[in-house]
């Protein structure tokens, strides 16, 4: 496979550069027998009692931050992993890369020093903790294909209602359309919650850089698949009802739990790239945004749902002038052998 055959045709004026002004206002693609256009508030429809929805609680750190080398010079720091009370591994933009042991200070008299690099990352030590920090200086990483800098709506819409566990630089985004109404509605039709965690890294919005799909790596992220979501699949399997993924952050949860075909607690580390013929063992539908074009994310998709399926899918998306990525509408996606 290469990466140019999971490519599509894009307009820039489809990419969502802002929420809708509801959660739930959001249009809804099911690409089930037959390709429906719905509205996400109509998701109800397509949930059975029994069903179990899986979420990425995952929290969204603020983790940019503005800063000046001693010399004087501009630069920013992109947290990617808080590793430490005082420690962070972070991509750093400037003029020229800072040097180990030289010190980037912030706005509030803060300052980190370079510790060293990791490839292309710098090893961070900050003079204070870095998540009060990043709550105090730090802005929202909004994705670089919305093109704005992040505005105070953002602090809450690039987020989850459900999250929690802080760690995130980019936002489980199937998870943005989902208010407490209807979080209560599913409850209340039958349809049971779990949680996962899987720390999004900025690695999720980097370019595959081998045209041959295989040779191409993910970054590393942080993942927890706790005892009682187990229980709950393992329940949910067990009386016939469906494991719903709310994304593909929580299908790669799921997955990396599920080495063989029972799903155990997993608390560690994935790369875990799934391409058309994986063979899915703990998921059952998906709900998931439309992904970049030539990305590790459509891959997964189309893996669980057919390539062809998914392209022609988007095809219509796009004529249908649905919006696109992390602000953009959703999809309901069931496998390719239900199809």
């Amino acid at each position: 496979m290469q990466i140019s055959d999971f490519d599509y045709a894009l307009p820039s004026s489809l990419i969502a550069r802002y929420p809708t002004a509801e959660r739930r206002e959001s249009r809804l693609l099911d690409v089930g027998h037959e390709i429906v256009d719905r509205r996400f508030a109509a998701l109800l429809e397509l949930l059975h009692p029994g069903d179990l929805l899986v979420f990425n609680d995952t929290r969204v750190i603020r983790a940019r931050l503005a800063a000046r080398k001693e010399s004087g010079g501009r630069a920013e720091i992109l947290i990617e992993r808080v590793q430490g009370d005082c420690n962070a591994l972070a991509q750093v933009k400037a003029s020229k890369s800072p040097k180990s042991g030289s010190r980037l200070l912030l706005a509030n008299g803060a300052h980190a020093t370079v510790d060293g690099r990791d490839a292309e990352l710098f090893l961070l030590t900050f003079s204070v903790p870095v998540l009060p920090l990043l709550e105090s200086c730090g802005e929202v990483p909004l994705p670089p294909y919305l093109d704005r800098a992040a505005e105070s709506t953002d602090i809450e819409r690039y987020q989850t209602i459900y999250a929690r566990e802080p760690g995130a630089v980019a936002a489980p985004t199937a998870g943005l359309h989902f208010d407490q109404q209807m979080l209560d509605d599913t409850l209340a039709a039958g349809v049971q919650h779990a949680f996962v965690t899987l720390h999004v890294g900025a690695g999720t919005f980097q370019a595959l850089r081998h045209e041959q799909v295989v040779d191409n790596r993910l970054h590393s992220e942080r993942v927890q698949v706790d005892v009682a979501c187990c229980e709950s699949v393992k329940q949910a399997r067990a009386s016939g009802g469906r494991v719903i993924a709310v994304g593909t952050t929580a299908v790669r949860a799921l997955e990396c739990a599920s080495t063989h075909a029972a799903i155990e607690p997993f608390h560690g580390e994935t790369d875990l790239f799934i391409l058309p013929g994986y063979r899915f063992r703990n998921v059952d539908a998906m709900i998931t945004n439309f992904h970049l074009p030539k990305s590790s994310l459509l891959m997964l998709v189309a893996a669980f749902a057919g390539k062809e399926r998914i392209l022609a899918a988007y095809a219509h998306a796009v004529r249908a002038h649905y919006r696109f990525f992390s602000y953009g509408d959703a999809m309901f996606v069931t496998p390719e052998s239900q199809a």
